[in-house]
């Protein structure tokens, strides 16, 4: 494999001295891109477009061609697991990921089995082979995959929810059944990333999307207790340096101190917790990233700018922040935006390394 050229991702997220804040952007390869729309109608469809590793592998690569950002991120989809368990994903115009067989009982949960990952997933671990392949060293390469529990939902409620009801019901009413496909999901997850790594990413992330709409106690038993697990079971070290891994659970800002604990090397924070704060709660134990809200985007130049100064400033003199958005980034962003947001965070990040 290459000799990495830009490292920044790496070292930080090992909290390992840098000359710049390296940054890089959730959905950063997405529908604010024109190309990339021009990519997705080529495709056909979404699964097409992730489904072919040609496809896939092209739309990862059009942001480092237009920002000098410190990563790449895998092209896929948190859902490709459930799709893989033969639950019938797809995507309907306008409404999200539906499944056309949704998890409810105890002979649903029972028919499932971890897929083998360069079988019933090969096509994610062929983009992964090709995207380091084409991005010659250029910049580290992120996997990913969804936490047990956000898989969870979806897979429960049959598509995206705003009350969860049917999810929540099957934890509440029938515990024993919901922590039986949380562990499948976990064993499964765990597979995943590892295949991953194997096949060449650098780093991993596993997003909880969900997780902030549990209570304290259930986001433990039910969401925290299976990345645990899944962290346990993580290849640490590939191609002769480690491979960091990344948690964020989206509004976990309760629980930093817990996600610390857990055995990843990264926290990823959102834009409702203050950066400094976040810092000064979990000490050395972890990296952060984060935190800027995406809606910033919207505004001028100017003001992003003062944004990243702002955060820049919360986290301080230190080792350890990668910056990001405090979630995905929004479809009608304007790309320039984007442009002057990559630029203010490694100039303005200099001083902060000397």
């Amino acid at each position: 494999m290459q000799a990495l050229k830009n490292d920044r991702l790496l070292r930080a997220l090992l909290r390992q001295k840098v000359d710049l804040t390296p940054i890089w952007i959730m959905r950063q390869a997405g529908r604010y891109l024109p190309e990339y729309r021009a990519t997705r109608e080529r495709a056909g469809d979404f699964m097409t477009l992730c489904k072919t590793p040609e496809l896939a592998c092209e739309v990862t690569l059009q942001p480092l061609e237009r920002f000098p950002l410190d990563a790449a991120i895998l092209f896929s989809d948190i859902l490709t697991i459930p799709d893989a368990m033969g639950l019938g994903l797809h995507f309907a115009q306008g409404e999200g990921p539906q499944f056309r067989k949704p998890v409810r009982s105890a002979a649903d949960v029972q028919a499932l089995g971890v897929p083998d990952p360069e079988q019933d997933l090969r096509y994610v671990m062929d983009a992964v082979r090709l995207i380091r392949r084409e991005l010659n060293g250029q910049v580290p390469l992120i996997g990913f995959a969804g936490s047990p529990w956000t898989l969870a939902t979806y897979m429960v409620e049959g598509s995206s929810s705003k009350d969860f009801g049917c999810v929540k019901c099957m934890m509440f009413d029938q515990p024993a059944l919901m922590r039986q496909l949380l562990d499948v999901l976990a064993r499964s997850v765990t597979a995943y990333l590892n295949a991953q790594i194997a096949a060449g990413v650098q780093a991993v992330m596993i997003f909880d999307t969900w997780g902030g709409v549990l209570s304290p106690r259930d986001y433990q038993e039910f969401s925290l207790r299976y990345m645990e697990q899944i962290l346990g079971g993580l290849t640490r070290e590939s191609e002769g340096r480690q491979v960091p891994v990344i948690l964020f659970t989206k509004n976990g800002g309760q629980w930093l101190e817990l996600i610390a604990q857990s055995g990843c090397d990264a926290l990823g924070v959102d834009w409702t917790t203050n950066i400094g704060e976040a810092r000064a709660r979990v000490g050395d134990q972890v990296a952060l990233q984060g935190n800027m809200d995406p809606s910033v985007l919207y505004a001028s130049p100017a003001r992003i700018r003062q944004e990243v100064t702002a955060i820049l400033k919360d986290y301080g003199r230190s080792t350890g922040l990668v910056f990001n958005l405090g979630h995905g980034i929004h479809q009608r962003i304007d790309p320039d935006h984007v442009a002057v947001l990559v630029d203010a965070v490694h100039e303005l990040s200099a001083p902060y390394h000397r």
